[in-house]
């Protein structure tokens, strides 16, 4: 069951338009309410409004490539990179390094690390299953 989900054609643009529907809305959330967030969750205000200003630009190439007849596989690596990346800052930020997050703040980064590093895994699969015309 879970191997023809996987497979079928609309699962990498199923994937894509979850990703830039999360972007705009975190993005919105991170804009919209950036001191209450930045209070609640111990992060830096300028941080929040980055990573907002971030996600949109993030939501706009998803869905882009979503609507994309083929898919370039050039721009998916892209997103797939900018994924581990945000995951890895996700994670950099948990451990307290840069900044110290309060409880709800190190959840949400926790949160951030495993949902986006599992996007990037589920793009990933995508990709290599993209027909051979799509490698543009």
């Amino acid at each position: 069951m879970l191997s023809s989900i996987l497979s079928h054609p609309s699962f990498l643009r199923a994937v894509l338009w979850f990703d830039a529907a999360t972007g705009v809305l975190l993005g919105a959330l991170h804009l919209l309410l950036t001191e209450p967030l930045a209070d609640w969750l111990g992060l830096p205000a300028g941080l929040l409004q980055v990573s907002g200003a971030m996600l949109f630009g993030y939501a706009v190439l998803a869905a882009a490539l979503a609507r994309s007849r083929p898919v370039p596989r050039g721009w998916l690596w892209v997103l797939i990179a900018g994924n581990l990346g945000w995951a890895l800052a996700s994670l950099l930020l948990w451990t307290g390094f840069a900044v110290l997050p309060t409880f709800w703040g190190q959840a949400y980064l926790l949160v951030h690390v495993v949902s986006v590093a599992l996007l990037a895994e589920l793009q990933w699969f995508g990709v290599r299953r993209l027909p051979a015309l799509a490698a543009a």
